[in-house]
């Protein structure tokens, strides 16, 4: 038998240590419940799985070629998915449903709601469990956000429900749509918010290939009820179901401190009593910036000057681990503009 542990990390006098990623969910959670509150978050997670050439090492090709929901023979990785899913189901990390993503070699499996903290523990054991079963399988799994040019990306979309005395506190039946005062508070909070968390939610240079229109990730700050083109979609179902999902995150992200922002903004929007601008109904992968809706940020040097910008997301992650991350991801930046892209050469090198 193998074991896992999670932990929160102290000084040797148990206090908490302040660049613990996780001991920043746990205080999210604990200001949360300060004013009541209880969240229960659930994850969709996407990846991709690649071949391995001759010498073991990975390619990029993808090793089917099948396309949304197809099935096998076509997803030639259903059993692989089926085992990734009863692993995880062994190791006590409940599985809401899988299946094959638009784009060849791409798959979503979905996990099952718990408490904020649990769910960033499971996406932790979940990812090490895909990269390892994959291996074993001859395949490579990887959770980067936009690994094929001119393929759809993969996303982490995050669903969250708020309960008070273990009622829906997002639901209300006498409400049009359903939903109660708090969750278009809680709704106005993320998207006032939703740039600031971008560096934290979509971690990598690589991030913002995905958030381009085109290939059905989310590009503008707009929500609405049912509709996938939207940043922040309410699915249908409602009572203790109800909840909120925001569509930008990527897998590349750490769990704790996406979790954290998600929860800072949302709650900001609850103690502000922010109004959301009003529900868009159409295609947004297809308005165009004249639309005047406003964007999520285009790169991660943009995503890192509106973190630095946001004070709400910025306490929550605490300012020894902000000054920490806002320093490597623009290293991250400088190092990413010194390099000579494969596309560079091939446009610039003969014509000039």
């Amino acid at each position: 038998s193998v074991v896992r542990m999670f932990c929160s990390i102290t000084h040797p006098d148990g206090t908490p240590f302040a660049h613990d990623t996780r001991g920043i969910l746990k205080q999210a959670v604990a200001d949360a419940a300060k004013a009541g509150y209880a969240f229960s978050f659930g994850s969709e997670l996407e990846f991709y799985l690649f071949r391995l050439d001759e010498n073991g090492e990975v390619t990029d090709v993808p090793y089917d070629q099948a396309t949304y929901m197809d099935v096998a023979p076509e997803d030639r990785c259903e059993n692989v998915r089926r085992e990734i899913c009863l692993n995880l189901e062994q190791m006590g990390v409940a599985v809401e449903a899988s299946h094959h993503e638009v784009a060849a070699g791409q798959h979503e499996i979905d996990l099952q709601y718990t408490d904020a903290l649990r769910a960033a523990d499971n996406i932790m054991t979940f990812k090490l469990a895909v990269k390892t079963l994959a291996q074993k399988n001859g395949l490579h799994a990887t959770f980067m956000p936009k690994p094929v040019s001119g393929a759809a990306g993969s996303g982490m979309h995050v669903n969250m429900s708020l309960f008070r005395d273990g009622k829906n506190a997002f639901y209300d039946e006498a409400d049009p749509r359903h939903l109660s005062p708090l969750a278009y508070q809680f709704i106005a909070g993320l998207l006032g918010h939703v740039r600031g968390c971008c560096a934290v939610t979509n971690p990598l240079v690589n991030s913002y290939k995905r958030l381009v229109p085109g290939y059905e990730a989310p590009c503008y700050l707009a929500w609405s009820a049912s509709n996938r083109s939207a940043l922040i979609r309410i699915p249908a179902a409602r009572g203790q179901s109800t909840r909120v999902e925001l569509r930008s995150p990527d897998p590349a992200c750490n769990p704790y401190l996406a979790l954290a922002a998600c929860l800072a903004a949302g709650l900001d929007g609850i103690e502000q009593q922010m109004t959301p601008p009003a529900p868009l109904t159409g295609n947004l992968y297809k308005v165009g910036d004249a639309s005047g809706i406003q964007r999520l940020p285009g790169s991660l040097e943009e995503a890192v000057r509106a973190l630095e910008a946001d004070s709400v997301i910025t306490d929550a992650l605490g300012a020894h681990v902000t000054e920490q991350y806002l320093a490597g991801k623009r290293r991250e930046c400088r190092s990413y503009a010194a390099q000579v892209s494969q596309w560079e050469l091939e446009q610039y090198l003969v014509a000039y």
